[in-house]
């Protein structure tokens, strides 16, 4: 039996019964000794088959199998009836056979046999001393004690099995628990790192590629130079946020807060002609590192698609800050586009921009609401609670 809390339960059980055994064992060959008659030697021959054939299944049962057990008790059994002919003091031994009945013989097999053993044990305490009341009642109050603590651990012994079932059960719900914890760690984990490369790094090369195209196509004594100067901060600044990234510190941008982030938001694009208008509503505003992360990298993603996609002049950004929540709009005079279009197309390059903001809001249990229309513009809203606890 696998260990469990009632082990040692049935351990003591079963050192009690062998203790029992010995001990009426002991008394049936004190009283041959005593006697000393002419069945003295075969007494005491048979009590030492007896205690051998004890000893060899007490030893050897959780080997054995069921038909192996079966022999063993009814060798016992027939060594016990022979050993009760000679001495009648070896009725007292039917008491630690009842219950060695009751736990090796299966089903109804082991209150049938004390049944059986009761009444030869009644029998044979009547023919060796005549019936009397003690000699009857003795091995009927003993049977029932022995059916009742016999059935009783074969009660417990099915709980505790059906317990350490249970608890396997849960122990391998557990690891698998586990095993999923960690997958959807990983998986969580590359989410994140998708989203940071493509808010920094690879919003940044596709900048430097726009502009070393405008360049190309720039025309007098130096060519292009504007552009490349541009290209060449936005390099630096791409290089920036991905060694701080690779830190897991805060965006470089950040260090003068997210007001001043946005601003300089706009004047990089304002050079190449797109008008940003940024107000922060109230301009001292205090906001905890990730919102502030997340609304900047919400914003250079939106600002980024209106560059790529959006054919826009004018970009409006608004941030609103109250005691409960952080409001981000992103509003530009493009195009326009079909949200719903883009929301099927979430698999595409194109739309991942949008994926990655709905899912940096969802990460701080806000809401990112998209309207456009084709020909209307689009405004993107990014609203964040504050207070999460």
């Amino acid at each position: 039996m696998a260990h469990s809390t009632l082990t040692p339960v049935f351990v003591g059980l079963r050192t009690g019964l062998h203790v029992l055994f010995a001990a009426l064992l002991t008394l049936v060959v004190v009283r041959v000794l005593v006697v000393g008659d002419d069945t003295m030697w075969v007494a005491l021959a048979l009590a030492s088959a007896f205690a051998v054939l004890y000893v060899l299944g007490a030893t050897v049962r959780k080997r054995r199998s069921a038909a192996a057990r079966l022999v063993w008790i009814i060798a016992l059994t027939a060594v016990w009836v022979a050993l009760l002919v000679v001495v009648p003091e070896a009725a007292y031994l039917v008491f630690p056979l009842f219950f060695l009945y009751l736990h090796v013989l299966p089903g109804a097999g082991g209150p049938v046999a004390v049944i059986a053993a009761t009444v030869i044990a009644v029998v044979a305490l009547g023919l060796h001393g005549g019936f009397t009341v003690g000699g009857v009642i003795g091995p009927l109050v003993g049977a029932g004690v022995a059916l009742l603590i016999g059935l009783g651990y074969r009660a417990i012994a099915r709980e505790a099995a059906e317990r350490e079932q249970l608890v396997a059960e849960l122990l391998a719900t557990r690891d698998r628990l586990a095993a999923t914890e960690r997958q959807q760690g990983v998986l969580t984990e590359r989410s994140r790192l998708a989203r940071e490369i493509h808010d920094t790094v690879a919003q940044g090369l596709s900048s430097i590629q726009m502009l070393l195209h405008a360049a190309e196509a720039a025309d007098g004594d130096r060519p292009g130079l504007e552009h490349i100067r541009l290209a060449r901060s936005t390099a630096a600044d791409g290089l920036a946020d991905t060694r701080r990234f690779i830190r897991e510190l805060a965006p470089p941008s950040l260090d003068a807060g997210l007001a001043a982030a946005l601003q300089r938001l706009s004047g990089q694009w304002r050079r190449e002609g797109l008008r940003i208008d940024v107000g922060v509503m109230p301009t001292d505003a205090h906001l905890p590192m990730d919102v502030q992360t997340a609304l900047l990298r919400i914003a250079q993603g939106a600002v980024a698609n209106v560059v790529q996609h959006a054919d826009a002049t004018t970009v409006d950004i608004s941030l609103t800050v109250t005691e409960t929540h952080a409001t981000l709009t992103v509003h530009d005079d493009g195009v326009g586009f079909d949200p719903a279009l883009v929301g099927r197309q979430a698999g595409t390059s194109d739309s991942f921009g949008l994926r990655a903001m709905a899912e940096r809001v969802d990460q701080l249990g806000g809401r990112l609401d998209i309207v456009s229309a084709l020909g209307d513009g689009a405004t993107i809203t990014a609203t964040v609670e504050l207070d999460r606890s």
